[in-house]
């Protein structure tokens, strides 16, 4: 008897844990950025790694309040996995920043909880510490903000990824208004990862905000060697153009370079430039 009972409840199990026949095909479009044609494709799929899939697409939609609920059932059917959480954290972060003054508070609230219960359930989740990071540096203390915090999370980011711990460390003393300190933080970061294109984007904008244009420029076409017809430098170097009010001509060119561009999910959107083109007067 045990059996016949144990057994449609071991065999849900494992078709919740199974991907889809779609989830390749889905898989495939979201790392084109087709966002709506991977929604099509997991709609009505019940396992982790479709629904999670299916998260992260209406996520890239700027669908949030979707997002979070079927984050939120893929958290039930895995309670345990940092990655769901991270997202399910995401969500609601976003949802935050996109909802009345009202609703704001607890939606950042949630986000926390839901970062540090990523962290809590793996220690080396960097992505999960990084977001817990932010968090802390930017949500006041009510909402438990804290830049006490994030200095004691900045150790713990150190001590797994050497160069993301000198890019926070940076974040705070730039926040501290420290500013040679924060310089060479970055450039330590740079050192540390010396392959890694974003680390010298981040002390490519860090000089030309502070106004250090020609060395900026040297960083940026260090940048382009290191990572040739990357989109990200293209969208950075466009950004930091529009931010600083220089060379809007050449930044327009870049984001419709940029836009032309394969991107992945872990690009800017096509949404963000073409809101740059607008603000550089396209």
């Amino acid at each position: 008897m045990v059996k016949k009972i144990l057994l449609p409840v071991l065999l849900c199990a494992l078709a919740a844990a199974q991907p889809s026949g779609n989830y390749a095909d889905a898989r495939r479009a979201y790392q084109s950025t087709q966002y709506e044609q991977a929604v099509q494709l997991l709609q009505g799929q019940k396992d982790i790694d479709s629904l999670l899939l299916l998260g992260q697409s209406w996520f890239m939609l700027g669908e949030f309040k979707k997002a979070s609920e079927v984050f939120e059932k893929a958290v039930n059917l895995s309670p345990d996995s940092s990655q769901l959480h991270l997202w399910l954290g995401r969500a609601y972060g976003r949802r935050a920043e996109t909802s009345s003054p009202f609703f704001a508070p607890r939606y950042a609230s949630k986000a926390r909880q839901q970062f540090e219960t990523a962290v809590q359930l793996d220690p080396h989740n960097i992505l999960a510490m990084n977001d817990l990071f932010e968090y802390y540096m930017e949500a006041p203390g009510f909402l438990g903000g804290g830049k006490d915090k994030a200095q004691a999370l900045a150790q713990r980011i150190a001590g797994l990824d050497p160069a993301e711990g000198h890019y926070a460390q940076a974040r705070l003393d730039e926040d501290r208004k420290q500013f040679g300190a924060a310089e060479e933080q970055l450039r330590r970061a740079v050192e540390a990862a010396p392959s890694q294109v974003g680390r010298v984007l981040d002390l490519a904008r860090f000089l030309a905000k502070h106004g250090r244009h020609q060395e900026s420029e040297a960083a940026f076409q260090r940048a382009a060697e290191i990572a040739p017809g990357n989109p990200k430098v293209l969208f950075e170097r466009a950004a930091t153009y529009i931010e600083t009010r220089r060379n809007i001509d050449e930044a327009k060119v870049l984001l419709k370079k940029y836009l032309q561009s394969s991107l992945t999910p872990d690009d800017p959107s096509r949404e963000e430039a073409q809101k740059l083109l607008r603000q550089a007067g396209s």
